[in-house]
This record gives C-alpha cells, structure tokens and sequence, in this order.
C-alpha cells in the first residue's frame, strides 16, 4: 500500500487565495485589497525557500548552492521567459512605438531581477490606471529572487562559522532564525520610514519588502517548535490567519499606507497559516477554504496564472472595445494561456534533468553503478558487518515492495526513482555485494523517503513528481501532459476567436505598413474653422488610422518638449520676456497668453498668430504648467510646483506693469480642486478667482478666457496600430461642460469674453485623437504644437468676431 503523501494542501490553497486576490484586484478593482495577496506570496516563499536550504543542512552538514539555484531557474525562468518574450513582441504589435520601447525595458529588467527598482526610480505608481506596463506584477518576482540569491549566500556564510559537528544540528536553526528575525525587525523600520517618506517608492522597495520574506524565513527555522503546538492551537492559528488574510483584502485599499503599517495585516495571516500547519495530517481537511480541491488546483496553476493575468489584462484594454463581453474574454485567454504554460512549460522543464549533475547511467556506460554513491568505498574494511536489516534485503530494495526467494527486485518507478536507476540483483562475487548494499541500502532509503516528503521548499506543486534521471524517461513521462497543454491552447484560440467574433463581430484591422489617408470635403474647406470641424467629422466616424504627421509614436514620445514656448513654462526657470516674445519686437500691439500647462499649449497658436500678424502684433507667452493662474492658491502634489507658483504670478505680474498688455488671454487646467487652506472650489469659485487675478492685467473688456480642449482619450492606453481611431473617442465630460459655463458666465458679468475649444476640437461632443493629418492631443489634454499651429487662422477669427483683434 503506499504511503500517503505528506504534501501540505493549505500552502497550495494559500497560493490560491494570494493570486485570486491579485487578478481580482487588477481586473476588476475589487476587492480592494486584493493586492496584498503578493504580501502573502511573499511570506510563503520565504518559508519554502528557508525550509529547503535548512534541509540540505540537516541532511548534509551544508548547502548545494548549485543544485539550489538550478532548481529555481527550472522552476522560474521557462515561464517567465515565455511570458517575457511574448509581452515584448504583442507590445511591438499593438501599442505605439514609445510604450513598446518602454515595455521591452520592462522586460529587460525583470530578467535582470530588478524591476522593483526600476519602477521605484521611473516614480511609478502601482495603483495608477495610467500607461500601466503589462510587465508591472513582475516587480514581487524580482524582489523574492533578490532574496533567493542573497539569502543562501548569506546561510552559506554564517554555517561556515559553526563546528563541523554541530552543522546538522539545532544550533544552525537557532543561527538562522536569529537573521531572519533580525532582517524583519530591520524591514519593518524601514517601511515605516518609507511609506511615510515616498509612498510610490516604498510600494515597491526591496528594503521595505524583504521583512515579509524574513518572516517566513523564521517560521521555517521554528518548524520543530511549531510542530509540537497542540492540535487545537494549530486549529486555532490556522483559521485565525484565514480571518486576518480576509479582513486585509476587504478592508485595506489603494489609498491606506502601504507597506507599513497595513502590510502587518496579511504577513500576519498568512505567517499563522503556516504555523497552524507545521505538524498534524498535511491534508488539514478543516481547513476547508484552502484544502478543497479547486483552491489546490488553482495553487497548482498559481505561478503561470499570475504570469499571464496583467499582460492579458492589459493588452485586452488596447485591442477589446469595452463591454459585456470583454471580461469572460479576459478570464477565457488568462486561463487557456495559464493552463497551456503550466502543462507545456513550467511543470515539464521544472522536472526535467536540465542542470542536474550529469551521472553515469546504463545508457552511459554500459553496467557502471548508475550513481556516484553507489560506488564502492576505495577502503571498505574486510570484515565489516552489515546490520541484520540491510543484509536481510536484496540490493534494490524498494520499501514497500514484497520479495519471494529467488525473485529479482522490480525496477523502482515514479515517485521512488529520483536522481538514479534500480541496481540490479545479477549474482556478483560476496565481497562486491555486500560493498554495493552497504552503500546503496542507504541511497535507496533516502530514495524512498523522497517519495512521500512534502514538496521542497521553493517549488509550487501538490505533489511530490521526482524528476526523470534521463531525457528519454522524461519524454516518455511529459509528452503526453504536452500533448494536453497543445491541445488546450489550440482549442482555447478557437473559442476565443470565436467569442471575439460574436461579441463584437468580424474585425477590420489595416494591414501591417499599410497607410490610409483620410480626406477632407472640399466644398466645406473654406475658412478655417469649417474646414477644421469637417476633418473632425471624418475622424469621429474614421474606421482606420490615417498617416498622421507628425506621427503618433512621436508625438506622444515628444509631449510637450517640442513646444517652442515650453522654457517660458517650468518652474526652474525665471521667465524671460525676449525670450518668451513671438513675432516683431516693435509691433504697436501686445497679447500675454498666461495659464498653467493648458496655457503653454495654445503657445504655437498665439506665436502663429503674431508672425503671421503683419508686424501689428507680438504675442508673450509666460506661466507654469501645474500652476492656475487664479487669485487664490491651488493645491498641488507637485512640490516644486506648490512652491514656485506664486512667485512666478508674482513676475507676470512685474512683466506686465513694465509692458502693459493690449490683450490678456488666459488658459487654465479645467478640473475642481482645493485651495491649500482646505477650501473646496467649484467651477463659479475658480473662475472668479481666474478674473480676479488676470482682470486688473487689461484694459476693461480685454480680458479673454480660453478654455481647455475637452478631455480625449489616454492615447498611452487606448492608440493601438492594429485598432482602428473609434478606440481613442471620447466624450465632453460633465467637469469641463460645469468650468466652461462658470467662464461664460464670468466673462459675462465682467464684461469681457470667453472663447470654447469644444467647435475646434471635437465633433457634436465627441473628441477624436487627430484631424486631417494632424494629432490633437499628446496626452488627454493638452495639443499638440503641430495642431496649435494650425489654430491660429481659428483664433483669429473668433477675436476678430469679437472686435478684440
């Protein structure tokens, strides 16, 4: 009968709920919490990772570096590498030219191990919904392999300073569980001091991380003690960490401190899961939310599904239109995707004989021992005694296994044949007998043992699977779970063909290189503004990409580093009024652009506009993006902003006294927000305070409000070059309809004029990404230089309708 498998069955459901709550949490916003899964990954790894480098201890008197780190590299880099390598090739394909390129930097970092800190230094934030990279979950990977790397150096080290004698012994579990509790005392500190420093950075810090493995890393060296807690206590701790692990993701959400103090809430959970279940029946069947078999089904597939889940996500924003249909698409890809990879990749390579030690086998060598420890000692004395257990046992002793006299022993198979073959039972002269059962009984017990331990530390699987010793037993053994993977992958494709086709029909993407070049009504180009509103038009209804100029690639790349006014603009440098002039110095009449970012981007308008004025008009165009020019001050996350902002209308101010204005036009960001006193300010409040601080600049009746293009669609997310224009639509949202009527009103009751975007930039309330050949926006906001330009014939008309110009 064999031996139950001693495989723990909560750490498979505790995988589980880690990477549920993690897809969740990024496909649906919900729970809220369901981030912190990676925190109880981070606690689990730590406590496999530790439990197996304390093994080869006990068993050894040290730790085999070499076939520790070749077994996390089959274990983690086929995968992970698949993954890698697809994401960067879809990314080429579907995103714009400067996401992909950001990706492919993404990529190479988290081959590097290092994706934490690149998206610590590039300040981005984990919770954003903006430009995320569909690489952004390889970060908690690149932090667990940091620790997989330095932590086993790190016990090589210190087990170096204990007696040989004491190696196997208490003293090093003791040793080790000191440093690692120093580590999560020394990581706790530093996450305080993190969060409450650098939120962003601290989310994805290795020092503010590392504690969540350390304390895994401890439990692991505790493990004898753990195991004689009572059986209710063990109960108890269990279902206590379930309950903490619960309250942290319904409770904690994007906006709690993070890691510290709220990180304590699942660290703490998942460190009493484990605990409760060092000791007692593996299969911890009251611990029926982990142990059920679909939570241990899902722990198995945890590390593919995890891999794949965010580039799905991801990708299917860009290419899927939105709708009913879009998230059973999501979860139908994840899954095919998931299962194909565990099948055909990550479980075949992990128990494959790549990186092993190569041993001599029959296949080899003829009848040589089938392994080094089967040799027969260079001194074995003569007249040694062999224990009346071992004697009694025929060479290949398999436990478990009847022998009749005369009978040859059956060649180990399965779970009782890993890293060497069966010795055969072929007669063999005394003295040599009794040398190879000497040595082999040992090896074969340990063989046996092997088959019903509980999976190595490190590795995510239910159930002890012993690589094959050779590339022959392991085809024989994988073919067919690859021939599934194949068959569920190409299956999985059709289905979801076949569901895309349903949902939203047959698409019609443009062929790679090809260029469609939208064209405008001839009859309707005869002013500027009819002209621009009838290429809108065609761009709201475009169902392929025209050849844009510039491109979008570059446009998006460039942002607003292109605009020539972009100096007269940033905190760190005192406007320059020479410098921030357009057209003649000694034109009679003079028009100040001033605003916030809003404002720069009208700044190619009003600098056409002067060139092109006959040397009547000169246009300066001075201010500083995040900065509303309005009489009271707004509050801003941008310190350098929040800081330099009023000074700097401080010296528009000068500027204009010492060359007064003919024409003040102003331009500000068309959002609510809060003054730094904690006011809230509407719409009719920050409008009045933009006239209260520009009127008294003009002449009476000279004061022009300009307001800001509607918002458009995220190009970062929605342009796609195999998705057609209608993917980067959007419409006039109800903030920006609410700030352009308070300006109406105001420039009314003030007796001076207000002038929309909405005629020049979008089409019967709907915003297209280009018109004509030229892109709008760069972003969701702001224009673009080359459509700037092309607004100053616009401009022009609507001052001169106005008797302003």
């Amino acid at each position: 009968m064999p031996t139950p498998s001693r495989t723990r069955l909560d750490l498979q459901g505790l995988r589980a709920v880690a990477v549920l709550g993690v897809v969740a949490s990024h496909l649906t916003g919900w729970p809220t919490g369901g981030f912190t899964g990676v925190d109880v990954f981070f606690v689990l790894s730590g406590f496999l990772v530790t439990g197996l480098l304390l093994r080869d201890a006990r068993e050894t008197g040290a730790i085999d570096l070499r076939a520790f780190f070749a077994r996390r590299v089959r274990r983690l880099l086929p995968a992970a590498s698949l993954v890698l390598a697809s994401v960067v090739a879809v990314a080429f394909l579907v995103f714009h030219r400067a996401r992909a390129e950001q990706t492919l930097g993404d990529a190479l970092s988290a081959l590097g191990l290092v994706s934490n800190w690149r998206f610590a230094f590039e300040g981005r934030n984990y919770f954003s919904s903006d430009d995320v990279s569909p690489l952004q979950h390889f970060w908690s990977l690149s932090i667990e392999e940091q620790f997989s790397l330095a932590w086993p150096l790190l016990l090589v080290t210190a087990i170096a300073l204990v007696p040989a004698a004491a190696r196997r012994g208490r003293l090093v579990r003791g040793m080790v569980a000191i440093m690692a509790g120093g580590i999560a005392v020394a990581s706790a500190l530093a996450a305080v001091h993190l969060t409450a420093e650098d939120p962003t950075g601290a989310y994805f810090s290795t020092p503010a991380r590392v504690g969540e493995l350390a304390v895994g890393a401890v439990l692991a060296a505790m493990a004898p003690v753990l195991g004689r807690m009572p059986a209710a206590l063990r109960v108890t701790s269990a279902w206590a960490g379930v309950g903490l692990i619960a309250a942290a993701v319904v409770l904690i959400d994007p906006a709690s401190p993070f890691p510290a103090p709220w990180a304590a809430l699942p660290v703490t959970g998942a460190a009493l899961v484990i605990a409760g279940g060092v000791g007692g029946d593996p299969r911890h069947r009251h611990l029926f939310p982990l142990t059920n078999p679909l939570s241990v089904a899902v722990g198995d597939v945890s590390y593919s599904l995890y891999l794949w889940h965010l580039p799905v996500i991801v990708f299917a924003g860009v290419v899927l239109p939105p709708g009913p249909a879009w998230m059973p698409i999501v979860l139908l890809i994840t899954a095919v995707l998931t299962v194909a990879t565990y099948l055909c990749v990550e479980q075949p390579i992990h128990r494959s004989p790549w990186l092993e030690r190569r041993q001599a086998t029959r296949e080899d060598a003829g009848d040589a021992p089938s392994t080094p420890l089967a040799k027969q000692p260079e001194a074995a004395p003569a007249a040694t005694e062999r224990p009346a257990a071992v004697a009694s046992r025929p060479a290949g002793w398999v436990p478990g296994q009847r022998y009749y006299p005369g009978s040859r022993p059956r060649p180990a198979t399965g779970a009782g044949t890993r890293g060497t073959e069966t010795f055969s039972a072929a007669p063999r002269a005394a003295s040599v007998e009794k040398q190879t059962v000497l040595s082999a009984a040992p090896l074969l017990v340990a063989v046996a043992a092997e088959s019903t331990a509980p999976p190595a530390p490190g590795s995510h699987d239910r159930s002890p699977d012993p690589r094959p010793t050779t590339w022959g037993a392991w085809r024989e053994r994988y073919a067919g779970r690859m021939g599934w993977g194949a068959a569920v992958l190409t299956i999985g494709a059709g289905a979801t063909v076949l569901s895309v086709f349903a949902a939203y029909g047959a698409p019609t993407l443009p062929l790679p290189g090809t260029k469609v070049v939208a064209s405008a009504d001839p009859a309707e180009i005869a002013e500027a503004l009819p002209t621009l509103q009838a290429e809108l038009a065609a761009a709201v209804s475009a169902t392929r990409w025209p050849e844009l100029r510039p491109g979008l690639d570059e446009v998006i790349r460039e942002s607003s580093s292109d605009n020539r006014a972009h100096d007269c603009f940033t905190p760190d440098i005192a406007p320059d009024a020479g410098r921030c002039t357009f057209g003649d110095p000694a034109a009679p009449r003079h028009v100040y652009l001033v605003g916030d970012s809003s404002a720069m981007a009208y700044a190619p308008t009003l600098a056409a506009l002067a060139e092109r004025s006959g040397g009547t008009w000169r246009a300066t165009t001075v201010g500083m993006y995040g900065c509303r020019f309005t009489d009271v001050a707004v509050e801003s996350r941008d310190p350098a902003v929040a800081g330099a902002c009023e000074p700097r209308k401080e010296q528009v101010r000068t500027m204009i006294a010492a060359d007064p204005a003919d024409l003040v036009i102003v331009s500000n960001a068309f959002t609510l927000g809060r003054s730094v006193d904690g006011e809230t300010l509407d719409a009719p409040r920050l409008a009045a305070a933009t006239f209260a601080e520009v009127g008294p600049w003009a002449p009476p009746g000279r004061t022009v409000f300009l307001s800001p293009p509607p918002h458009g669609a995220d190009l970062n997310r929605c342009y796609s070059p195999v998705t057609g224009p209608s993917a980067c639509l959007a419409a006039v949202d109800d903030v920006w309809t609410q700030m352009e009527a308070a300006a109406e009103a105001e420039a009314s009751a003030t007796g001076n004029t207000a002038i929309s975007a909405l005629p020049f930039t979008c089409w019967e309330n709907v915003c297209p990404a280009f018109a004509g050949d030229t892109p709008v926006r760069y972003d969701e906001t702001h224009l673009t230089p080359a459509f700037a330009e092309r607004l100053a014939p616009v401009l022009q008309r609507e001052l001169q309708d106005r008797g302003l110009y």
